[in-house]
């Protein structure tokens, strides 16, 4: 037994545990609740039955009682977005994200949208946060402000050249109005296309839609961005053709103009020691680029468009070093190790939340602030996520990885 576990890398008593569970009656059974949740890291554990019965004769159809199950529970997948949590239900989610954005760029028949849109104006925004202060970064193949040509991996990149300068509380603020800044967006972007149009708002209503899907990725700083796919449509959305004033170059411009208008602003708390509002903008580098069709030879294609937003809806703000879960107090943050930015950042939301408690700052310090939702879409991009996962479920799809990263600004 202690060679055998030697050779699988296992204590003896996880191997003689893993034996047992083998030679069970019921393992057959259990391998099957495991392979239908796609080997899913924390299944729910349902326990309990069910009766299907006739509601005309009361004649009892069907029954079925977990009882009867291994361990007495029936095993479901947990359906949890973040690889952090579940790698497996992660990489469903991640193969769902890419055929939800994959469909509303070269269309799907089965899910609800034409082929035909391959044709309309649509391009692949990136809008960031502004700066808070300087941090290590790589700015092309010129050394950093420190004076230091950081590798790639280095884990400094993303932090403050001086943490005592850093608007800490303006970062996790800008976090955490960061989906009201997107909506804001959605709205002025409606009203740049109509002036550029030389319509009314009304009227291009009438004549054209804008329709979106979405993901928010941390930067190493710990700021949200968001990527979104922005795309033209005619009045009837994705089955209709954008009218000839719904062009490329409209919605590029729209996009830059609708951006450099959005302000949120946050009131000073005098009493908590905040004396002056916060104003909260977009960064200035904000991206625009146009989508091409798959294998024309753009850099920028339907496929990595679709498999670069896929990846980034699984991620959050652990990959900056926080943790997953939220946290009690500033005390924990020092037992969990949290590193000093992060830690720093999620220490600003505690000290602001007296000062803002609607904005649940406390709550969301693990997120950085951000509480929005890491992806979504407007109603006519294409079908749901719902939709994707109504029928039988399938073995995960394979993960959207090893797709170059589109140029962003930095």
């Amino acid at each position: 037994m202690t060679d055998a576990a030697t050779m699988a890398g296992l204590d003896p008593a996880t191997l003689s545990d893993l034996l047992k569970v083998a030679g069970a009656p019921g393992f057959d059974r259990l391998h099957e609740q495991i392979r239908r949740t796609g080997g899913c890291a924390a299944p729910i554990r349902l326990s309990g039955g069910t009766k299907l019965i006739d509601p005309g004769t009361g004649t009892l159809l069907h029954s079925y009682d977990t009882s009867a199950e291994p361990g007495g529970v029936l095993r479901v997948a947990c359906g949890n977005r973040r690889a952090s949590r579940c790698p497996a239900c992660a990489w469903t989610y991640a193969g769902d994200t890419y055929h939800l954005i994959r469909a509303g760029l070269v269309g799907d028949p089965a899910k609800g949208t034409p082929e035909t849109i391959r044709d309309h104006p649509r391009v692949f925004a990136t809008l960031t946060a502004p700066s808070f202060g300087p941090v290590h970064n790589r700015p092309g193949t010129r050394p950093c402000r420190c004076g230091t040509q950081h590798p790639e991996d280095a884990p400094e990149l993303g932090t403050p050249l001086d943490p005592s300068t850093y608007d800490y509380a303006g970062a996790v603020l800008w976090n955490n109005h960061a989906s009201d800044l997107w909506r804001y967006f959605t709205i002025y972007l409606r009203r740049e296309i109509a002036a550029r149009a030389g319509l009314t708002q009304k009227a291009t209503r009438d004549q054209s839609r804008v329709s979106f899907g979405k993901v928010a990725e941390y930067q190493k700083r710990g700021a949200v961005h968001f990527h979104a796919v922005i795309r033209f449509d005619g009045p009837d959305g994705p089955d209709s053709p954008p009218p000839a004033w719904a062009t490329l170059d409209l919605l590029t411009d729209s996009i830059q103009a609708a951006a450099a208008r959005v302000t949120v602003t946050v009131p000073a708390t005098p009493e908590h020691g905040f004396t002056n509002d916060w104003v909260l903008r977009w960064g200035e580098q904000i991206d625009v680029q146009p989508i091409g069709a798959f294998g024309n030879g753009e850099d920028l294609t339907e496929q990595a468009v679709a498999s670069y937003v896929a990846k980034y809806a699984t991620k959050a703000a652990e990959t900056t070093g926080t943790v997953d879960h939220p946290v009690g107090n500033k005390e924990a943050l020092i037992l969990l190790g949290v590193p000093d930015h992060p830690r720093r950042l999620m220490e600003a939301c505690m000290d602001l939340d007296r000062a803002y408690p609607d904005r649940r700052l406390r709550a969301w310090a693990h997120m950085l602030g951000f509480r929005g939702h890491f992806s979504t879409k407007s109603r006519s991009y294409s079908t749901t996520l719902g939709a994707l996962t109504s029928g039988p479920r399938r073995l995960p799809r394979r993960p959207a990885t090893g797709i170059p990263r589109p140029a962003q600004p930095r």
